[in-house]
């Protein structure tokens, strides 16, 4: 067998029982360009193309008007509607929402924020994809809701854009959206777990992925945790277990793992140490992120320092 082979079978064997946190429906995951480019939303007739860089990112959508024309029609639209004793936001997505105005969700911007940080536009690679824009923005956000996308990073938007901001437009395929404390509750507990010990566990490990530096999902390193978060169980279920043997969770490093060849796999390794003897235990969960969509390769199990 030879190792693409031997990859793919344990890519297969590593996710089979697996739990999904957050899955999309099948149905859901749209058409996508091909692997060797990505087309720029900003050339004219979208011709250019630029090397692909993949995102896989966990933050929050909001929507800005860019522009007082696109201000004034929204004030028009919201006349026309019955927003009666409802929150300006309520309103906002009220009038997003209704198919008659699906134009606005076309002329608003939509920013992708990362710890509060203006990080990416995003645009849709397919336009029903609109849909799913508003419903992240939500009639009653929380500071807990979380949206995560998946698609392919562009160039920066010109200033015209987007009323002076310039940040990197991503193209997304996928937008799924939670709130924190949803996922966590969602996660399969360990049977000698208490609900209060594991809810504190995962979240503590959820946490520490999201503060990550720099974590914007558009490296290796950041795209494998970020996946690691929302698709797999497996590292809830193990710092339940070592914070109940007194160990702390001291950190998440991402290193490329030897089996890389003719794909990308990098190792996601978790340091645990002991609060009373600053043992360090540590464990890793192989992720192949050669592609746009990240894969497990192998469940959680120990590593060894080579």
């Amino acid at each position: 067998m030879d190792q693409e082979t031997k990859e793919q079978s344990a890519g297969q064997n590593g996710t089979t029982p697996d739990f999904a946190v957050v899955t999309p429906a099948q149905g859901e995951v749209v058409g996508a360009t091909p692997a060797s480019e990505v087309p720029c939303p900003t050339c004219p007739g979208g011709a250019a193309s630029m090397p692909v860089s993949h995102v896989y990112v966990i933050g929050r959508v909001k929507a800005l008007v860019p522009r007082l024309s696109v201000e004034k029609e929204f004030a028009q639209a919201t006349g026309r509607a019955e927003t009666a004793g409802q929150t300006d936001q309520e309103a906002f997505y009220k009038v997003l929402s209704k198919p008659e105005n699906r134009y606005l969700a076309r002329e608003v911007c939509w920013v992708l924020t990362i710890q509060g940080l203006e990080t990416y536009l995003l645009t849709p690679r397919d336009p029903s994809d609109f849909d799913r824009l508003v419903q992240a923005i939500r009639p009653q956000p929380s500071p807990l809701d979380l949206d995560v996308v998946i698609g392919t990073r562009g160039p920066i938007a010109p200033p015209e854009l987007c009323n002076g901001l310039m940040v990197p437009i991503v193209v997304f395929d996928q937008i799924y959206s939670f709130d924190r404390d949803a996922l966590i509750k969602a996660i399969p507990r360990p049977e000698k777990t208490t609900a209060k010990q594991f809810e504190a566990a995962a979240g503590e490990v959820l946490d520490r992925i999201l503060h990550m530096t720099d974590n914007a999902g558009a490296t290796d390193d950041h795209r494998a945790p970020n996946y690691l978060a929302t698709r797999y169980t497996g590292i809830y279920a193990k710092a339940a277990e070592e914070f109940a043997r007194d160990f702390s969770l001291t950190g998440v490093d991402v290193l490329p793992s030897p089996l890389s060849g003719t794909r990308k796999i990098v190792d996601v390794i978790f340091s645990y140490t002991n609060r009373n003897t600053d043992f360090t235990e540590k464990f890793f969960v192989r992720v192949d992120v050669t592609e746009k969509f990240p894969f497990l390769v192998t469940k959680m199990s120990p590593y060894y320092d080579r």
